[in-house]
């Protein structure tokens, strides 16, 4: 029998994940929670349920202190709410670098969240529906750097600029001009602070800082999901 089992919802579904102690055994997603459980090799007597219970006020630790559940975090002042699963990545990012402070960007589905990190506690974020604005205009992957810094220089042009994008059919341009709208909206979170990536590829929020001169690394969710159900199953005990 499988030691314990992470269950949650996420954008493409209910994850299951099967855990050893620290150790990831196998994934899965599905429609609900019962096919997800079903679809596992082995059952489990423990679950811990990936968004379950009151998200915690900012500022607050990164690991949860009990429960049976990860809530994610709320935030009243800009209003924010960000989920259990970026909670578990954060948990994994630090996990590998415990002593880490600065500013960690991680794109959860539609939404991008920018999140101030310092002494093991997620202090503050603001939060930004550019990539859900990406999809719904039909923007590109990868953005074009010429656009991405016009509208990080002249953020109050961004709809004329995405008027122009559209009328011309650059798709690389319009997604330019939304992120970089959003890197001038969050400048005091990335200017002079030590930043990390949280995204699936092609991340272009890590093109778009790396264009800026801005030093950040890069990690997928699925590389800190492991040592983030680690680092949380220790903390619980599991």
């Amino acid at each position: 029998m499988t030691g314990w089992i992470a269950l949650g919802k996420a954008p493409d579904g209910v994850r299951a994940c099967a855990m050893k102690g620290g150790r990831l055994l196998e994934q899965v997603t599905a429609g609900s929670e019962g096919a997800a459980l079903e679809n596992l090799s082995e059952p489990a007597e423990r679950i811990l349920r990936i968004g379950d219970g009151t998200p915690a006020a900012l500022p607050a630790n990164i690991l949860p202190e009990g429960g049976h559940g990860l809530p994610g975090f709320s935030q009243k002042s800009p209003p924010d709410v960000i989920g259990a699963w970026v909670r578990l990545w954060l948990a994994g990012f630090l996990s590998n670098q415990p002593n880490w402070d600065g500013v960690i960007n991680a794109t959860e589905g539609p939404v991008s969240h920018w999140i101030h990190i310092s002494a093991g506690e997620a202090v503050s974020s603001q939060s930004f529906l550019t990539p859900r604005l990406i999809d719904a205009l039909g923007g590109a992957e990868t953005p074009d750097t010429d656009a991405m810094n016009d509208s990080l220089s002249r953020p109050e042009r961004l709809a004329a600029h995405l008027r122009a994008a559209e009328v011309a059919g650059n798709m690389q341009a319009l997604t330019g001009h939304l992120i970089g709208a959003e890197l001038a909206a969050a400048r005091a979170y990335w200017l002079g602070q030590q930043v990390a990536v949280i995204a699936p590829p092609p991340a272009p929020i890590a093109a778009a800082l790396k264009a800026q001169s801005v030093p950040c690394e890069t990690q997928t969710p699925d590389d800190l999901l492991a040592p983030g159900l680690a680092a949380i199953g220790k903390t619980l005990g599991l």
